[in-house]
């Protein structure tokens, strides 16, 4: 069983689980150690880089994590908009007519 799941329906997507937490938590830890690594690239480079490196290993998770759900989303959101866009369409066409 994985860690997190990769697999959703638009409804399960669009329910706060313990992914957007880890989301969360990944992306409030990338953006310290990134910021904080940045910084000691100029005063230690070795361990800025380090830190900055751990920074990205955590950007990645919470891509990693959240990705899935977020394209589930997008794509129930294209499907909505298409039905709205058709369901537009028609009722300008009958009032041109």
């Amino acid at each position: 069983m994985p860690l997190f799941r990769t697999q959703w329906t638009a409804h399960e997507a669009d329910e706060w689980t313990k992914e957007d937490f880890w989301a969360c938590v990944f992306s409030s830890l990338s953006y310290v150690f990134l910021m904080i690594g940045l910084a000691l690239c100029f005063l230690f480079p070795l361990w800025g880089i380090l830190i900055t490196l751990v920074g990205v290993v955590f950007v990645w998770l919470m891509y990693a994590v959240i990705d899935p759900k977020l394209r589930q989303i997008s794509a129930d959101y294209e499907i909505k908009q298409k039905e709205y866009l058709k369901n537009l369409d028609k009722i300008m066409k009958w009032e041109e007519q």
